[in-house]
């Protein structure tokens, strides 16, 4: 199984952290906020290869967010 089928989607952070829904609606991965909070709600988002629930969780420089098949890798601007 390769963790690479997709090229990894760069988000460059504006401030020291974002918020896990408002990346994933940020990136195109959800059409709304709503949308992001339930794909997270539902445990179909990873954040550093961990299941993440929370979803307002602070992601910052260095992290990794999946959904799917689709990667992001989130570094400072």
């Amino acid at each position: 199984m390769s963790t690479s089928a997709a090229p990894a989607i760069p988000f460059a952070l504006r401030g020291e952290f974002i918020e896990l829904d408002k990346l994933l609606k940020a990136c195109g991965l959800a059409h709304s906020g709503g949308a992001a909070r339930h794909l997270i709600s539902d445990g179909q988002v990873r954040v550093d290869g961990a299941t993440e629930l929370r979803k307002t969780a602070k992601i910052r420089a260095g992290q990794v967010v999946e959904f799917a098949d689709q990667r992001i890798e989130v570094s400072a601007s």
